[in-house]
């Protein structure tokens, strides 16, 4: 234990404070007239994973040609993931992250309805009776209430936290890197009914962010000491995917209305145009207030529940790598076990909700909005909250909602090229910690993004590649397996784990000096307790002995629950994200 110590008093030494890059931080309130500026700059990001969810979901259940059925769960999806993003940055993790519809959860949504008993029927049926597409959408919603509560359960025992105590650089960095890297099919398919409009998009948010960041635009101000004023404010810095988006839209619309894009629609030109979704507008409600069970009672089976069940484990593992990224691009300490278990837990009883009112899919992190965050450089936990509050009111707004739609492929998928760049370059970037030079680690990181791409791939383009003999059993690999960074995540762990490594080597003295803080001070150390900790009733609660037991509850330790604090540890550096309970003690 003395030698450890000293190791890491060594890289304490060794590591200077790092210069704060972030204009607004998690816990900074910029001017409220900003929120909703920059709250719809990560709106754009989202809603291009977010809205071909509602198309794909009524292509399974057999409503594929019926636009009141689509603008229906478009409208819900909205308002979930606006729920589910308030809940999460307000009870959950309390980090500034977007809260959308899973793309995890399609593939056993997909498997599920190509069975014998939900094929489509070959003739209409009559409209006084329950249509094909209700009980559909039943089987849905009952499996992924039912795998959410899992999820749930998952969280609020602290399993998660758990598992954190096997999770270093070696295990972070595959996992984040691998969720960019594995879609970069999105890029290709939004990008390529236009690369120039794309590749625009992209040259104009690198001009902004890169370039231009540092000229400050003069702008008219009031404050009671000066008045009326001229003040500058670095708009190119805090706004760039806003200005991109909005050239390229702008630009886009001009060659659509001198129709210079085909109009053509079976060419893929066509997707380039800003009146192809025209239809959805037209056909979006006003307004429009999901509420519970207005399909009709959930139903469940054991092949729909395990399949979902796998799409929930990939969907927590990238959740966790999700705010690992998300603390690192805010430059916020890395959340500690209970703030974890909390996320987890938030994220499942957002999904029960997601399926009670029938969105048909679930609510994850969105790594694409994460990105963008190194872009902005915002932060801030206010603006996301006012991104939750403006994506309900597109869910229940119809009009409002569809008119985001209407954002050619192309731009967004320049956008895209650089959100998803970003979370893959901060993946790699936890590296940093460990040494490189190491043939151990060189081998365990080589395998595990090997891996992690080349199965998923093989995967795909051998989709009866496992036959095990039970069909539900083949579906929960294949969504395991599928996942990338599910693949890479758990190689990097288990061999990080089982090959034998100093601590300095694997880089858990440097992980653990980044997770205690760049500085000593404790107003630093009292702040990175209070950013993770419930508003109002925190302080209450650890005045409550019995919280620290709670895998949930601010102050909790793993350390108490499993009896292992007067003994020696033999990897206390695993103990990383238990600081918030020794650093209370130290104040």
């Amino acid at each position: 234990m003395e030698s450890t110590k000293s190791e890491e008093d060594n890289v304490r030494m060794d590591t200077p404070p790092r210069k704060r890059q972030v204009v607004y931080g998690v816990e900074d309130h910029p001017h409220f007239l900003l929120w909703p500026v920059f709250g719809f700059q990560q709106i754009i990001v989202c809603i291009s994973g977010t809205l071909s969810i509602p198309f794909l979901v009524t292509s399974y259940i057999c409503a594929d040609g019926l636009l009141d059925v689509r603008a229906k769960l478009m409208s819900i999806t909205f308002f979930m993931c606006g729920v589910a993003t308030i809940l999460q940055d307000t009870l959950g993790i309390r980090l500034p992250i977007i809260q959308g519809g899973s793309h995890t959860f399609i593939p056993p949504i997909a498997a599920m309805m190509a069975l014998e008993k939900w094929r489509c029927p070959s003739e209409p049926v009559p409209s006084n009776t329950t249509q094909p597409w209700e009980i559909r959408m039943r089987e849905i919603q009952g499996n992924l209430m039912l795998a959410s509560i899992t999820q749930v359960i998952i969280g609020l025992t602290g399993l998660v936290g758990f598992l954190l105590r096997f999770i270093g650089p070696l295990t972070i960095a595959p996992t984040i890197a691998l969720i960019g890297i594995s879609l970069s099919g999105v890029v290709i398919r939004f990008s390529q009914p236009h690369w120039g409009i794309a590749m625009l998009t992209v040259a104009l948010i690198l001009l902004f962010c890169l370039f231009l960041s540092g000229i400050k635009i003069p702008t008219p101000a009031f404050k009671r000491s000066k008045g009326c004023h001229i003040s500058r404010y670095p708009l190119f810095q805090v706004a760039p995917i806003l200005l991109g988006v909005a050239v390229s839209w702008l630009l886009s619309y001009i060659l659509t209305e001198t129709d210079v894009f085909t109009s053509n629609s079976t060419l893929p030109a066509y997707r380039a145009r800003t009146d192809v979704s025209i239809d959805v507008l037209n056909n979006a409600p006003w307004f429009y207030f999901p509420y519970p069970l207005q399909f009709g009672i959930p139903t469940i089976s054991a092949a729909g529940y395990i399949g979902l069940l796998a799409a929930t484990i990939s969907s927590v593992i990238e959740s966790m790598g999700d705010y690992y990224a998300c603390a690192r691009l805010s430059e916020a300490p890395p959340p500690p076990p209970h703030a974890i278990n909390r996320g987890i837990a938030i994220e499942g009883f957002s999904s029960i909700i997601s399926g009670l009112v029938g969105a048909g899919n679930a609510t994850t992190s969105y790594s694409g909005n994460i990105g963008e965050i190194a872009v902005t450089k915002v932060a801030s936990r206010r603006v996301f909250q006012c991104a939750g509050v403006i994506l309900i009111i597109c869910g229940v707004i119809g009009k409002f909602g569809a008119v985001i739609t209407l954002i050619p492929d192309p731009v967004i998928g320049g956008l895209n090229t650089v959100s998803l760049g970003l979370v893959t370059a901060v993946g790699m970037s936890a590296l940093q910690y460990c040494d490189m030079s190491s043939s151990r680690n060189l081998t365990i990181i080589g395998v595990s993004f090997m891996l992690g791409i080349a199965v998923p791939q093989y995967l795909e383009s051998n989709p009866d590649a496992i036959d095990t003999g039970s069909k539900e059993f083949d579906q929960v690999l294949n969504v395991l397996l599928g996942t990338a960074m599910f693949v890479g995540g758990i190689l990097g762990c288990i061999l990080d784990n089982i090959v034998p490594g100093t601590l300095e080597e694997r880089g858990m003295l440097a992980w653990r000096k980044a997770a205690e803080g760049s500085t000593d001070s404790k107003d630093y150390q009292r702040a990175s307790i209070e950013m993770y900790d419930l508003p109002y009733v925190s302080k209450l609660l650890r005045r409550i002995g019995c919280c620290r037991y709670v895998p949930f509850m601010p102050g909790f330790s793993p350390d108490l629950c499993c009896s292992c604090k007067s003994h020696a540890d033999p990897h206390p550096v695993l103990h990383v994200y238990e600081q918030p309970v020794i650093l209370e003690e130290r104040l």
